[in-house]
Order: structure tokens, then C-alpha cells, then sequence
């Protein structure tokens, strides 16, 4: 099986440009896996780690831009400041080691329904960039990246280079549930951010759907239940707000969980992380 390994971001779209079936590897956490049980036989892999571009991030005032092989570990060391949900989300994934390898352009890539950041990139209403050889660069909203369980909008001459998220304050919270305390696929999972900014709550769930799920309806109502002077919610609006999410779940059963109990445990931490978020 042939192996390239760029040192640049060229180097690498040259070699898909030429190969467009080649898998692209960048932390392999989720690649070795499926290549370890036969479930994939790449013909090509295009290994992106030589790639210093690609590990990069860029802070403004408005946009924080990740680099596609920014690590776990590099979010949550790093980033916390300018990213806390999302450093909280990788904190939740596997062991170091697989935090010191994975990176958020292959849980984008990979788009498995239970990826741990996808739901606060999806309430972040982050955007991911793909650059192509021939075509340059484009720039798709995750919810139109994501077309269904582990599929995405990425062309085959294509890379993930960055994702970028428009920047808000407030308060942040994201919280998973699975069948053990740590090294855990979630059967449930959920990103919540408090922006006062904008004065508006946001929403992702993960797990629940056939890729990470906004609740829009949920998100309005609590918005304008919130003393947003105070930081406060009625107790009651804060209930709503988990059944209403849990109605906008779409969940499955599998040998994880049922549906009806990921649709439970999607509004129990939906509300939960909703009270941390707010003043007591």
C-alpha cells in the first residue's frame, strides 16, 4: 500500500489531485481501527502529520481559525481560554494517548453521529474549509458539510484545512453520557452555549441523530424566558427546554442504546448543562 507523506499543504492536494481514491489519515484514531478489523482497505493514504500549515490556529476578535490537525490535547491546553466547550468536549475523549493523536479535521471527516466536538462546532455555526488543487478553496456550514452518517460534502480532491467559528461571550457547558465513567463512545451527547452576545441560547446534540442536531425551537423559547441582565431562567422555561430538545431528537437503537433512552438522556443533559451555564 503506498504511503505519501507531504511536508505542505500542495504537496498533499497534488497527491489527491492524482489519486483522488487515496485515503487521507490524519490522526488514524478512528482510521486504524476500521483498517485493523478489515473493514477498510485503503488503496493510498495520504498521511498529513509532516504538515506544520495544518497544525496552526489563529485567534481574532471575531473568528477563531483551527487548523484541520489540531489535536485534542492542543484544545485543551491551548484553547481553553478562547474555546472552553470545546476544550471540555476533548477533554471527554479516550485516553491521552488518543488525544495526543486525534484531531478535529478527522472527527470532522470522520462524521460519526457520536463525534465528540461536532456538536459545539454545530452550535458555534462553524464553517469548514476545503481546499482543492484544481478548484481552490470553499467554505460550507457544518450542517450542509455533514450529509448523513459518516458522510460528508468533502470531494474526493479535496482536503479539510480548517474550521472556522465566529466568536461569542458567555458561558459554555458540553456533557456526554455512555455505558462507563471515561474512554467513552456517547450515547448522548451535548453542547450548550449561553451567548450574550447575542443574547441567545444554542444547542448541539450529538448521538441522537444521523449527524450532529441543532433545536431551534427549544433554543428560542428558553432565549426569551432568560433575565439576561441577571443570568437567570425560571425553573420551569429550563424543563421545557430539555423535553423540547429531546422531542427534536431523532435517535435510533443500537447495540449502544435504545432510542427511547437516548432520547431521555438527551433532554436530562441538555437542562443540566442549561443550569451550569446560569447563575444559581
Amino acid at each position: 500500500m503506498p504511503i505519501s507523506r507531504p511536508t505542505d499543504l500542495a504537496g498533499a492536494l497534488e497527491v489527491l489531485a492524482e489519486v483522488p481514491t487515496a485515503d487521507v489519515l490524519a490522526g488514524g484514531t478512528d482510521a486504524m481501527v476500521e483498517i485493523s478489523f478489515d473493514h477498510r482497505r485503503p488503496e493510498h493514504v495520504v498521511a498529513l502529520r509532516r504538515i506544520d500549515a495544518l497544525r496552526e490556529h489563529r485567534v481574532s476578535p471575531a473568528v477563531l481559525e483551527l487548523g484541520a490537525t489540531i489535536t485534542y490535547m492542543q484544545i485543551e491546553t491551548e484553547l481553553a481560554e478562547h474555546a472552553p466547550g470545546l476544550a471540555m468536549a476533548s477533554r471527554t475523549v479516550g485516553s491521552p494517548q488518543i488525544r495526543n493523536a486525534g484531531t478535529i479535521g478527522g472527527n470532522l471527516g470522520t462524521a460519526s453521529p457520536a463525534g465528540d466536538t461536532l456538536p459545539w462546532l454545530l452550535a458555534m455555526d462553524a464553517e469548514v474549509e476545503l481546499t482543492s488543487a484544481a478548484r481552490g478553496t470553499r467554505h460550507l456550514p457544518l450542517a450542509a458539510f455533514i450529509t448523513g452518517p459518516k458522510r460528508t460534502a468533502r470531494e474526493a480532491d479535496e482536503l479539510i484545512t480548517s474550521v472556522r467559528v465566529p466568536r461569542v461571550e458567555g458561558p459554555q457547558h458540553t456533557a456526554k453520557i455512555g455505558p462507563r465513567n471515561a474512554m467513552v463512545i456517547s450515547v448522548a451527547c451535548v453542547a450548550v452555549i449561553v451567548d450574550t452576545t447575542n443574547r441567545v441560547v444554542r444547542i448541539g446534540m450529538g448521538s441522537v441523530g444521523p449527524g450532529p442536531l441543532r433545536a431551534t425551537d427549544a433554543e428560542a423559547a428558553v432565549s426569551e424566558a432568560i433575565d439576561w441582565e441577571a443570568l437567570r431562567c425560571p425553573e420551569a422555561a429550563i424543563g421545557a427546554f430539555g423535553r423540547a430538545c429531546a422531542e427534536a431528537a431523532r435517535p435510533i437503537t443500537d447495540h449502544r442504546s435504545t432510542a427511547e433512552y437516548r432520547r431521555h438522556a438527551v433532554g436530562v443533559l441538555a437542562a443540566r448543562s442549561l443550569r451550569r451555564c446560569l447563575n444559581a
